[in-house]
C-alpha cells in the first residue's frame, strides 16, 4: 500500500471524508460527533494521510497536534471496500511513528463508546492506547470513550 502525506482534494478522499461524517452522525447523538469536516481537517495543526492501493482509497488518517509534546488520532477511516485487510492499523503505526519523530510523549484520541465503535476500540487498546478523562476541548460525555498512550 502507498502511504501519502493528502491536501484532501481528491475526489475519492472527499467521498471517504463524507461517509465517515454520515455514519458518525448515524452512531452518535448531536452534540457527540467529533468528527472533522473537510475545512477543520485543512487547519495548521492537522496532518492527513491516506493509504492507497494502486487507484483505490483503502483509508485515511490524521494527527493534530494539541501541543508540543501532545497530538491526536483524528479521523481514522478504512474504505468498505478494505475492511479488516490491515488499513486501520497500518494507518495507525504510521501515526504512531510521526507522533513520536515530532516528538510528542503523549499520543491521544476520541472514539464512541457505541458498539458500532468496538472495532475501533480493540484496535486502540491492541496498539497500547488505555482510557483515560477527557482531553484537550473535550469534556465528559457517556457517548465518548477517551484514549491516550504514552511514546
Amino acid at each position: 500500500m502507498d502511504l501519502r502525506l493528502d491536501d484532501l482534494r481528491h475526489p475519492a478522499v472527499i467521498a471517504l471524508l463524507q461517509e465517515h461524517l454520515d455514519w458518525m452522525h448515524r452512531t452518535s447523538p448531536p452534540g457527540s460527533v467529533h468528527a472533522l469536516d473537510l475545512d477543520a481537517l485543512r487547519q495548521p495543526d492537522i496532518s492527513f494521510w491516506t493509504l492507497w492501493e494502486g487507484e483505490s482509497l483503502a483509508g485515511c488518517g490524521a494527527l493534530r497536534a494539541l501541543d508540543a509534546t501532545h497530538g491526536e488520532v483524528k479521523s481514522m477511516r478504512t474504505a468498505q471496500t478494505h475492511l479488516r485487510r490491515g488499513v486501520a492499523a497500518s494507518m495507525l503505526d504510521h501515526l504512531l511513528a510521526e507522533a513520536r519523530r515530532r516528538g510528542y510523549v503523549r499520543l491521544s484520541l476520541e472514539t464512541g463508546s457505541m458498539a458500532y465503535f468496538a472495532p475501533a476500540r480493540a484496535l486502540y487498546a491492541r496498539a497500547g492506547f488505555t482510557p483515560c478523562a477527557p482531553f484537550g476541548d473535550y469534556v465528559e460525555d457517556p457517548n465518548s470513550v477517551f484514549m491516550s498512550r504514552a511514546l
